[in-house]
Parts: C-alpha cells; sequence; structure tokens
C-alpha cells in the first residue's frame, strides 16, 4: 500500500511540474506576494503629513514643533497662519492631521498651568489615525517629561485635546464595513465572470455556442452583462446593510455612488473576462480569481494606507481598480465629498475597464480562432 501511496505522490508532483503555467503559478507568485505584501500590508506609519497652526510665538511651542520635525514619522506639509485653511489640507488628504498651538501655550506653562494643544485628525481611516494620535502623544508626553525634568516644572504642561473629523468617535465599523461592500462585490463579479467561458469549455458546450449566429464580441457582452447585473443587486443588498442594520452614515450623493459601481463593475468584469478567455478549466479560472483578489484587496488601501507603501508600490496601485472604488465609498459614506473628488477616480476606472474589456474580447476572439 506505501508503495502505491508512493507512486500516486510522484505522479502528482510530475503532473503539476510538468505543467509549465503550473510551475509558474506554484513558483513565482507567492515570491512576488511575500515581497509586495511585506512593504505594502505594513500599520506602521512614516511622514505622516501634517500641517501647524502655531498661535503661539513663544520658546515652548517652537521647541515642541521642532520636536515633530525631527521626527522620522511626520513630515511638515504646511504652516497654517488662519482657522480657515485646515478643513481644504484635510478635506483634499494633503495633511492627515493639523497640530493647533493655543495663543497661550507658553504663557500657560510659565505661570505653572497646562498649555493646550489641539489635534485635528482625519477619521476617514480610523486604525491610522488612531495609530498618529499614539505619536503624537508619545512626543507631547515626552516633550513634558522633559520640561518637568529640565526647566523645573511641577505640573504637566500640554493638555492634548483631539477632535476626528468624519468619523468622531473613531468607530473601525464605519470604516471597515464601506470597504467590505467594494471587496464583496468584486469578489462576486469576478467569479460570475471569469467561469463563464471556462465552464463552456469544460462542459464541452464552447464548440455549440460558436455554430450559433452570435459573433465572438456579442458572446463577450451577453458573458458580460449578468456579471454586471449579479453585481449591482450585490452591491445594492450590502448597501442597504451597511446603512440600515450597520447604522453607518450614509452622508454622500447616491447618485455618484452608483456612477461609481457602475464603472467599477465594468472594470471587475473585464478583469473577469480576461481570466475566463486565459483559462480551460473553471480551476484555472478560479485560481485566476485568487491570484487577482489577494492583491487588489492588499493594494487598495482597505486596511493600510497607499500613502504608507512604499513609491513603487503605489505606482502599481494606480492598475486596481479597487483602490479608487474605496475613495468612492467612504466619500459617500463618511465625508459627503465634492464632485471633483469622484470624478478623479471615475476616468481611471473607465480606462481600467476600457483596456481590460477590449484585451478580453482580442483574447477572446484569438482563442475562437
Amino acid at each position: 500500500m506505501i508503495h502505491r501511496i508512493a507512486a500516486l505522490i510522484v505522479k502528482e508532483f510530475l503532473a503539476l511540474f510538468r505543467d509549465k503555467r503550473s510551475r509558474l503559478t506554484v513558483v513565482v507568485p507567492p515570491i512576488i506576494q511575500l515581497f509586495v505584501f511585506s512593504y505594502a500590508a505594513t500599520y506602521d506609519l512614516e511622514k505622516v503629513p501634517y500641517a501647524v497652526y502655531n498661535e503661539d510665538p513663544g520658546a515652548f511651542s517652537r521647541a515642541l514643533t521642532a520636536r515633530l520635525e525631527g521626527s522620522p514619522h511626520f513630515r511638515k506639509v504646511a504652516v497654517i497662519t488662519r482657522e480657515a485653511e485646515i478643513a481644504p489640507l484635510v478635506d483634499a488628504r494633503q495633511a492627515l492631521l493639523v497640530i493647533h498651538v493655543d495663543r497661550r501655550f507658553s504663557r500657560d506653562i510659565l505661570k505653572g498651568r497646562s498649555g493646550k494643544i489641539q489635534v485635528i485628525l482625519d477619521g476617514r481611516n480610523s486604525n491610522t489615525a488612531m495609530i498618529a494620535l499614539n505619536y503624537i502623544r508619545t512626543v507631547v508626553t515626552a516633550y513634558g517629561d522633559e520640561l518637568v525634568r529640565t526647566a523645573g516644572i511641577r505640573a504637566f504642561p500640554a493638555v492634548l485635546e483631539t477632535r476626528t473629523w468624519y468619523n468622531p468617535n473613531l468607530e473601525s465599523r464605519w470604516f471597515i464595513v464601506p470597504g467590505i461592500l467594494g471587496i464583496i462585490t468584486l469578489l462576486v463579479t469576478l467569479i460570475t465572470t471569469a467561469l463563464s467561458v471556462a465552464r463552456e469549455r469544460e462542459q464541452g458546450t464552447f464548440d455549440q455556442l460558436l455554430v450559433t449566429p452570435l459573433r465572438p464580441v456579442e458572446i463577450l457582452i451577453g458573458k458580460s452583462i449578468p456579471g454586471c447585473v449579479i453585481g449591482l443587486a450585490e452591491g445594492t443588498v450590502c448597501l442597504l446593510a451597511a446603512a440600515l442594520w450597520f447604522k453607518v452614515p450614509l452622508r454622500g450623493n447616491l447618485l455618484m455612488l452608483y456612477g461609481g459601481l457602475g464603472l467599477f463593475l465594468l472594470s471587475a468584469v473585464g478583469v473577469g473576462l480576461l481570466i475566463s478567455s486565459l483559462s480551460v478549466t473553471q480551476q484555472q479560472g478560479l485560481l485566476g480569481v485568487f491570484l487577482f483578489m489577494v492583491p487588489a484587496v492588499i493594494l487598495s488601501g482597505f486596511t493600510t494606507p497607499i500613502g504608507n507603501m512604499p513609491v513603487p508600490v503605489q505606482h502599481l496601485t494606480r492598475l486596481n481598480p479597487v483602490r479608487y472604488f474605496m475613495v468612492v465609498l467612504r466619500g459617500v459614506f463618511l465625508e459627503d465629498a465634492p464632485p471633483s473628488v469622484f470624478f478623479a477616480q471615475f476616468w481611471p476606472m473607465a480606462l481600467i475597464a476600457l483596456a481590460t474589456l477590449s484585451l478580453a474580447g482580442w483574447l477572446f476572439r484569438h482563442r475562437i480562432d
């Protein structure tokens, strides 16, 4: 019995490694994903973009802001002179946080009172906001301890007051649920379309389809419409669940949301048909979905901020339609973003949809010929 099992094991290994495509699938993608994900999927923040609104000309406030400039975790992007300049920086994601030093900060410390510092955080990514807040708290605490030791100040010299925009209580559900909506919609659409042509080939009905009066482009359209309809229905169900069951605030325009959903579905259908055109069996189609889904989720900004990834990986995310749809989802749910924010996400998804659908159509005709 042992010899028979050993022979079967050898046979399976030979069948796996004799196929060039299987060898590449087993060896190359895991190595690439190891390096890409190790850099991309990190919760550590470096070079957090921040702005300073310092109303106090005293020495204590200058020393505190100098500590932030010397920290490897922060990158100053602006110096604010008016309160009205805060909102545009945070809305445009140019600054993750704004440090506001009260005009009486140094005076209060000299009088033995606690100086006041306000930190305004972008709460659209609650996890990132919490990490950045902890970094700021560490810097302020260390600065206070130093003043106690060197300046002879007995009271803790600084009080940190925080205000989080878009997600006041930093509830992780507000951040996670809209992202899950996009991922579930992508998964359902990919599986529906990636298995369509492969299923026909595996069951032997693909040749029967070719002898019908339908042209290849008509077959391609017929294969893509069910994926769009199913994805639209799935997205609507998830939208209702997020708003009604999970109580995630829906502050934006539904027209913008469904416009983004339509373009996202077209790009997902294009990727799915591309996988289906290259697959001979349903197993290969499922493997292709898996190979696309994992990088797409990791590089979408769903859990870790794209700005914290290495620059080459940030450029790689531009090919990922999920990246743009995540911005649309959170812009509608959490912040009621202006139309310009959505249009900046619409045209990349439209380009991805055009490219993938065109390539899938070419491969479809090529495989038929």
